[in-house]
């Protein structure tokens, strides 16, 4: 098989430097020419009997190597790699969308190390232990967007996960929109469940949509909404950035139970209250029992650089070069 077979390079302008390789041995043939002396003698039959030997060829090896080395550095110096391809299959699975308030109250440290960071890394992991569903993401504070649409890529989303933080976006809680935005992300979906997971600490202060009205519309859409009420009972600390370094201060849980749970009644969901990192665990462990349904999917493989062979041989050749000329050929003209 051909090392360049299916094999594209992003860096194509840099074999122009392949014009070095013969600039090198046109230089060397020219000194070696210079290096090279005269001696007149009356007759010539006496070195009729003597041998060539094979140092006459084998003195050229030093720029043979050199010669190879600098056309496998360009090789590497144009970056060859595998293309970019995709595949389509049908895999077992639901679609879930999770929308997860960032708002500042989520820093509050009733769960550890933050609401914010918990429900975070406990989500991934759920994440992990799902291969097969198309999983997207959603952050709603003031304001609401799409973090990541439906993937199968789960590393992509799980990176992008990683990117959240409060203050992505202006502080409030829009939960109606962020609800909104995620039945949204599923409306084109053709799977049989279809799942939003809605996360928040507090109860609805801003946006255009109000919560029940978004999850009537997720009703329509056949969506189901597991809402998720994030904190303890009671009062939460939370910290406070002073001049004497981090303080903290106890304020209220104001989880808005009531309209929670009418959404999770309304779309065929579940009302979960998660008062500690132990209970979001279960949570989620809970939609792990959903029905699946065959979903397509396309799965893409990026491109994977291929410099590192080329460069290791330009190096293995530079070595040998070097051992050569210091060892076996020591003291002789290259």
């Amino acid at each position: 098989m051909s090392w360049f077979e299916g094999i594209e390079f992003a860096d194509p302008v840099m074999f122009w430097l392949l014009l070095l390789v013969p600039l090198m041995i046109g230089w060397y043939i020219w000194k070696n020419r210079q290096l090279q002396g005269t001696l007149r003698m009356s007759a010539l039959s006496g070195f009729a009997k003597a041998g060539q030997g094979s140092y006459r060829y084998l003195r050229h090896y030093g720029i043979v190597l050199r010669a190879l080395a600098v056309a496998a550095m360009v090789v590497a110096l144009a970056r060859p790699q595998s293309p970019m391809s995709w595949q389509d299959s049908v895999t077992e699975g639901i679609d879930i969308v999770i929308a997860t308030d960032i708002s500042g109250s989520m820093l509050s440290e009733d769960l550890k190390p933050n609401r914010l960071e918990a429900g975070k890394q406990i989500a991934i992991d759920f994440i992990k232990d799902r291969p097969s569903d198309r999983i997207g993401l959603v952050v709603f504070s003031g304001e609401s967007f799409t973090q990541c649409p439906l993937t199968i890529d789960h590393e992509v989303l799980v990176n992008l996960f990683q990117d959240v933080s409060n203050g992505m976006i202006e502080d409030g809680t829009a939960i109606g929109m962020g609800l909104a935005t995620a039945v949204n992300r599923l409306k084109e979906s053709e799977a049989k469940s279809k799942v939003v997971i809605l996360l928040t600490d507090g109860s609805n202060t801003t946006g255009s949509i109000p919560p029940l009205m978004a999850a009537e519309i997720a009703k329509k859409m056949g969506v189901r909404v597991y809402t998720v009420g994030v904190g303890t009972r009671g009062y939460a600390p939370y910290p406070f950035k002073t001049a004497f370094g981090t303080q903290y201060q106890r304020i209220p849980v104001t989880i808005d139970e009531p309209t929670m749970k009418k959404i999770a009644s309304t779309t065929g969901g579940q009302y979960f209250r998660a008062t500690n990192n132990e209970a979001l665990k279960a949570i989620y462990a809970q939609i792990d029992k959903l029905e699946r349904a065959k979903i397509a999917v396309t799965q893409y493989h990026q491109k994977t650089e291929r410099f590192l062979p080329w460069a290791l041989i330009a190096a293995v050749l530079l070595l040998a070069e070097f051992l050569l000329r210091n060892t076996i050929f020591k003291g002789a003209l290259t």
